[in-house]
């Protein structure tokens, strides 16, 4: 202990002589008292006077003191106050806060805490006796025993998790205590199981299978669901837990009809629309976004296909997928909770088919009344909403047309003369409207969504071939093609040029007729090899980008190109390259697309990343393209 104190002082600098002297020699004395004294009065005494004297003089008492309190928890069991005494006592000396007593002898950001812990748990049978005393329901014994874990947890996480794995029923005992009918026990027990299910999927496997989620829910509706307050947050962060990244879980969670309680937390439209203004407290928006957060770990794009897939489809026989869309055309919603359930309702709908028909069918409360999926395009070729919101719009469109033949075709279909129908605001228009606005990132956001059309799809990359637009009047018309080209010869906006690259690219690739009208459109290569070509050493990402995937719309001409056009024959396109550009120079464009921090980012993930329109670039399924 006498090499602990010195090791001590040297990291937390000395402190006055006298002041240490009194104080060490106090704690030293009761520390004698406390160990020697056969009364267990006296000891009760001491074990007080110690407890007081641990916020002022922490280092003496931890560092003489902890050896004796371990064994007045051991030994003193039958005793319920002196044991609280010797629990709040090593509760102080292990708070990873600083006490405003210590802080003008110690600095207020001192690790002394951390330190004790470490002391603490280095004799494996300390925090094994801490678990024991959870069973005793005395309220001085089980709350300070509960604070002494979170402490100990908070300063050596992983530590407690490895050591109450191992402990005897070392999970079940915490489990137990959200039975406790003492509202300030079972709020502390789901901290505590908040901090030790993180990252630990042993721990959370436990607790799951210890009835966490029948316990779950029976707090959340005693708190009031969505109504609730901080405790309900709580309870769908411990959830949370238990189900980002664990497969055991999640299919415990499908199998045991636990999916199915989650709806009745989602009707909460009707209440929005009645009082809107009043019907979103902080707290409310806190829960909703939790909720939501729990609905994505189950059907997170990357989880097994096939238990995505079961979860999608029972989150749309219980209704829940009706209820989130409701939300999402509800007035009055604020925009981040908005934004994150049009992102929820993106997963809940990828890839399955039966979901995105549902939402094809979905019509928003307007006048007239239009498809939602039209009133969400509406908002993200609208500059003047929010960013996330825009971006969580393309997201779910992108979601909306993932593996969904059907509705590719009717996009494209609503781009081509539709005869004598009474006209109407259709998805083809509003991303038109947005290619060829002013607004650079409207332009982007169209180009892109207009590409998932033609994902895996030749048939409407031919059938975009023959939309016509009429641009001038008293001129023909000319094909979105040409308009795309044109716009990205004529634009002196990088962002959208880049959206118009991410949409050609995807057009061409794998359609030897995209690939003819594209060569056959004037100037349209020598543009590219013109950008390329440009000696300008330049160190700007976007400008870099541009270069790269400028070589790699090259690059999809070559290999997708029957010799049709005798001018851009397959030879012919490559000598340019070697005369022009200089095989060297081409290929490091088209290798430079991959080495980019911005493609590694959006490959990750399909839902756009980006924190500001400046870093919206790419695009997840362009990068999957370039990848292959």
């Amino acid at each position: 202990m006498e090499y602990f104190k010195s090791s001590l002082k040297s990291v937390l600098g000395s402190t006055s002589v006298e002041n240490e002297l009194s104080g060490g020699d106090t704690v030293e004395r009761l520390v004698d008292r406390l160990q020697s004294s056969t009364l267990l009065n006296d000891r009760r005494d001491a074990c007080r006077e110690l407890k007081t004297l641990s916020r002022i003089y922490r280092v003496e008492v931890g560092a003489q003191g902890m050896d004796a309190l371990r064994q007045i928890l051991e030994m003193d069991r039958t005793d319920c106050e002196i044991i609280g005494l010797a629990l709040d006592t090593l509760c102080n000396i292990t708070n990873p806060k600083t006490f405003d007593e210590e802080v003008d002898k110690h600095g207020p950001n001192n690790k002394i805490g951390e330190q004790f812990t470490e002391i603490f748990i280095k004799n494996t049978d300390s925090v094994g006796l801490v678990l024991t005393l959870l069973e005793e329901f005395e309220f001085k014994v089980r709350w300070p025993a509960l604070k002494l874990l979170m402490y100990l947890s908070t300063n050596r996480l992983k530590d407690i998790q490895e050591i109450i794995l191992v402990s005897p029923m070392g999970v079940s005992k915490l489990m137990d205590l959200l039975g406790d009918s003492r509202e300030v026990i079972r709020n502390d027990v789901l901290l505590l199981l908040i901090q030790l299910t993180k990252g630990n999927a042993n721990i959370q496997k436990i607790v799951a299978f210890e009835n966490a989620f029948d316990r779950i829910f029976d707090v959340i509706a005693q708190e009031g669901n969505v109504e609730g307050g901080i405790v309900v947050e709580d309870c769908l962060l411990l959830m949370l837990n238990l189900l980002r990244g664990n497969i055991s879980n999640q299919n415990f969670f499908k199998e045991g009809s636990y999916i199915q309680k989650l709806t009745p937390m989602f009707q909460i439209s009707s209440e929005i629309d009645d009082n809107p203004l009043s019907a979103w407290s902080s707290q409310k928006v806190s829960n909703v976004h939790c909720m939501v957060q729990v609905i994505r770990a189950l059907v997170a794009p990357s989880g097994p296909a096939q238990a995505v897939s079961n979860c999608q489809r029972i989150m749309k026989a219980c209704g829940l997928l009706q209820a989130l869309c409701n939300i999402l055309m509800a007035s009055g919603v604020p925009a981040d909770v908005l934004t994150e359930t049009i992102n929820t309702v993106a997963e809940v709908i990828r890839g399955n088919s039966n979901n995105q028909e549902f939402l094809a069918g979905v019509m928003a409360p307007s006048n007239p009344p239009r498809p939602a999926i039209v009133v969400l395009l509406m908002s993200m070729v609208n500059e003047k909403q929010p960013f996330a919101l825009r971006c969580s719009v393309l997201y779910c469109f992108q979601c909306f047309l993932y593996k969904n033949e059907i509705g590719q075709s009717q996009l494209i279909q609503t781009l081509l003369p539709q005869g004598n129908e009474v006209p109407s605001l259709t998805t083809g228009q509003l991303l038109c409207g947005g290619l060829f606005s002013l607004d650079s990132l409207s332009n982007w956001f169209s180009a892109v969504a207009l590409s998932y059309a033609l994902i895996d799809d030749n048939t409407q990359k031919e059938q975009l071939l023959r939309v016509l637009l009429a641009t001038n009047i008293g001129k023909p018309p000319v094909t979105l093609m040409q308009q795309c080209v044109m716009l990205l010869q004529q634009g002196n906006k990088t962002q959208c040029k880049l959206g118009l690259l991410i949409l050609l690219c995807r057009w061409i690739a794998h359609c030897l007729k995209a690939v003819k009208s594209f060569l056959l459109i004037d100037s349209s290569i020598a543009y590219l090899t013109a950008l390329l070509s440009s000696q300008e050493n330049n160190d700007d990402l976007q400008e870099t980008l541009l270069q790269s995937m400028c070589a790699m719309l090259i690059g999809l001409c070559i290999h997708f190109n029957d010799n049709s056009i005798s001018n851009y024959t397959k030879e012919k396109l490559c000598n340019l390259i070697e005369n022009r550009i200089g095989l060297e120079r081409f290929q490091d464009a088209i290798g430079g697309l991959v080495r980019h921090e911005v493609y590694s980012r959006t490959l990750k993930h399909p839902q756009p990343s980006a924190k500001n329109p400046s870093e919206l670039l790419l695009d997840h399924e362009f990068c999957r393209l370039s990848k292959h």
